[in-house]
């Protein structure tokens, strides 16, 4: 599990750097302000969350079979909250309406908090 965990990490950590510069680079000329705000919003979290899942895979703190329910959650959670953002952010140059997914952004922030409270829960139990 260990293993899974960690090479998920560093797919959604190189994915955050590559849609990072995506943004920066290609999206800054054709994005509003507030929309590239929020794309960056999304890769930042993405980040901060393939950090912590590279940090749950090598923690000894909490026993191997207790992570596998904080790696879902962390991980349905970046899927959920970062890409419906991404897609939100970028809604003006598709052809499709993604604000009719605007809801999975609260449930997948609501879902990394639940993650950070079992592991909050696991480290300290």
């Amino acid at each position: 599990m260990n293993k899974t965990i960690f090479s998920t990490g560093i797919l959604l950590g190189v994915l955050a750097v590559i849609l990072g510069a995506f943004g920066a680079h290609a999206l800054e000329k054709v994005l509003s302000a507030n929309s590239l705000q929020s794309f960056e919003t999304g890769v930042r979290y993405q980040m901060y969350h393939a950090l912590l899942l590279l940090f749950l895979a090598t923690t000894s703190q909490i026993k191997e079979e207790r992570k596998k329910l904080i790696y879902y959650l962390l991980t349905v959670g970046i899927i959920f909250f970062s890409f419906s953002i991404y897609l939100l952010a970028t809604n003006s140059l598709t052809g499709f309406n993604f604000k009719t997914i605007a809801l999975l952004t609260p449930i997948g922030g609501t879902i990394l908090i639940f993650g950070w409270v079992v592991l909050g829960y696991r480290t300290l139990k």
